[in-house]
């Protein structure tokens, strides 16, 4: 199920994140301050969560997932200068071989990028 409200309250929290903590930080800075963020709008949100990779209908592999939100939210966090299309694919192959409906790409860099990725095709 795609849930709009849901990743709109997840973008709004990487700002709030973002305005607080400005740009430069490692990744790892930006995962727990939104974790945090996270948690306070109610939230039920797992921190690196390992999610099973099928090939064939057969796990294969694991994933650690930067943030699992709501047990339907993947979110991979970066902090580079600029997303690139590469970041974008590897994110929909993670909602692919993980059967997750919906995916957030969050760059925290000079501004913060957001990218939604859905596992099937929505209309805008």
């Amino acid at each position: 199920m795609i849930d709009d409200k849901l990743t709109e309250k997840i973008i709004g929290a990487a700002f709030k994140v973002h305005n607080e903590l400005g740009f430069g930080f490692r990744e790892k800075v930006y995962q727990r301050a939104l974790l945090y963020e996270i948690r306070k709008l109610g939230f039920e949100v797992e921190e690196e969560y390992w999610l099973d990779i099928y090939y064939d209908g057969k796990v294969i592999a694991k994933h650690r997932a930067d943030l699992f939100v709501e047990n339907k939210l993947l979110v991979e966090l970066k902090s580079l200068l600029d997303l690139s299309k590469a970041d974008e694919v590897q994110l929909v192959n993670y909602l692919n071989a993980a059967k997750v409906e919906i995916g957030l790409l969050i760059n925290f860099g000079q501004s913060v990028q957001v990218k939604r990725k859905y596992r099937f095709y929505k209309k805008p």
